[in-house]
């Protein structure tokens, strides 16, 4: 065992040594490459060294370099050293983090990761949370409690009585909610279409005037940081319309909930603390390893309802928090433990500096484009820049030379009907220098294109 772990490490490490000098995209052959891992499954089993090096010698060059320092495809960190290293650990420990007195150690560190994430969020106090898979089930997970909460206040018990015959949920969205949010709510039964959807202004924010009441059982969700302008939604002014409605407040905060752990941009966030639930993800601008989402709710007991569990054979204890009361599997890995490392290796001034960082990035990023003509399409508030090189089809020209040049990767985008490339700055590794690259190379590969 100890030697192919050695070489897995080893082959991790060459990998993580050079990512930042190869082009960001596989090259063609590397993927045509690919079509040897379409063998017929072997009768007898192969040398786990020879399939480790088979994984290595064609995996490795055909993957996207999202580890690297100038991949602005979509919002997704780099994994931190800490965050990779403890992950390693932890799947050498293989817990199902499930039960707290099964798993007493992973179960501890996401209880403390859970405290730590509260307090520097500004999210109050004893509210629940949940490690999950990503910004998609973090939603999931905390809407559930928000239906479960809902219908409760109009005396329908929901995970008993299911949703046929109950009384109707009216679910207000914003023009630009996310589509993991619209996924979260069909997978509930709410349905992707019978919304009520809220105007948006010139940036992607909910218009606070043209909000509706609440009606019979109400959950309104919200967004901040939109994932094309990186926009928040007034949440201040949301939560003041529906005090006292018994409206469920969500907030949708995939990578912008990450705002309140800085100094400089948590009056972006002004109203956090005033909703009900809240949805995150930790890969994104935490840069912890795939995957970690996160949900927290502010009722616990509506948390815990919602993803009940109970078999004779299954070792609950109502006086330990067992985590798969809290999340929609039993068995799943102990997310939480590279969180915790993550906050643990940065501290409060590590995470504040690492997001004003690439926030000073993106600006950069904006004010280079914008001062060669280009035109940068959104306000950059946080870590998205929008920026237009022509019509669409210049726009898209520009993007696959790009991306096949190498220096970076970003894509395209349509943002309130018109075609943009977008960038999105949320890796630890992204340096000043990257940044000049990734400038140089998108300026050079435009003046090519548009003539």
């Amino acid at each position: 065992m100890t030697k192919i772990l050695q070489s897995a490490a080893t082959r991790a490490m060459r990998y993580l040594d050079d990512i930042g000098e190869r082009a960001v995209a596989p090259a063609a052959e590397a993927v045509a490459a690919l079509v040897a891992f379409d063998e017929a499954m072997p009768v007898q089993g192969a040398d786990a060294g020879e399939t480790l090096d088979l994984l290595d010698r064609i995996g490795s060059p055909a993957t996207m370099a999202m580890a690297g320092p100038r991949y602005f495809g979509f919002v997704i960190g780099g994994a931190l050293p800490a965050t990779l290293a403890a992950n390693w650990l932890a799947g050498a420990w293989d817990q199902n983090c499930a039960f707290d007195h099964v798993t007493p150690s992973t179960s501890r560190l996401e209880s403390v990761a859970l405290r730590w994430m509260l307090d520097l969020l500004g999210l109050p106090a004893g509210s629940a949370g949940a490690f999950v898979t990503g910004a998609t089930v973090a939603n999931f997970t905390a809407l559930a409690a928000a239906r479960h909460a809902v219908l409760k206040q109009v005396g329908w018990n929901v995970e008993a009585d299911g949703l046929f015959g109950a009384p109707p949920i009216t679910v207000i969205v914003g023009n630009e909610v996310h589509a993991s949010v619209i996924k979260a709510l069909g997978m509930l039964g709410l349905g992707r279409t019978r919304l009520t959807r809220v105007p948006v202004d010139g940036q992607g924010r909910i218009r606070a005037d043209a909000l509706p009441p609440a009606q019979g059982p109400t959950i309104v969700c919200t967004q901040i940081g939109n994932v094309n302008t990186g926009a928040f939604d007034p949440l201040a002014d949301i939560v003041d319309h529906y005090q006292g409605s018994g409206a469920w407040i969500h907030v949708d905060g995939a990578f912008g909930l990450w705002a309140a752990a800085s100094p400089r941009l948590s009056a972006l966030v002004t109203g956090l603390a005033g909703a009900d639930s809240w949805a995150t993800d930790a890969h994104k601008w935490l840069n912890v390893p795939y995957d970690s989402g996160v949900a927290f709710v502010r009722d616990a007991h509506a948390l815990r309802a919602a993803m009940a569990i109970s078999a004779d054979y299954l070792p609950l204890d109502n006086d330990r928090r067992n985590p798969c009361e809290y999340t929609p599997e039993l068995s799943r890995r102990a997310r939480g433990v590279e969180v915790w490392a993550a906050l643990r290796n940065l501290g409060r001034a590590g995470l504040a500096e690492l997001i004003e960082r690439n926030c000073r990035q993106a600006r950069r990023f904006a004010e280079a484009l914008h001062g060669a003509g280009h035109a940068v399409l959104n306000e950059v508030v946080l870590n998205q820049v929008l920026v237009s090189f022509g019509d669409a089809d210049t726009n898209q020209r520009v993007m696959t030379a790009l991306q096949a040049e190498g220096s970076c990767w970003c894509a395209g985008t349509v943002w309130q009907g018109q075609s943009a490339m977008r960038i999105s700055v949320s890796s630890w590794a992204t340096t000043d220098a990257d940044v000049e690259i990734a400038i140089a190379a998108i300026l050079k590969t435009a003046r090519a294109e548009r003539r």
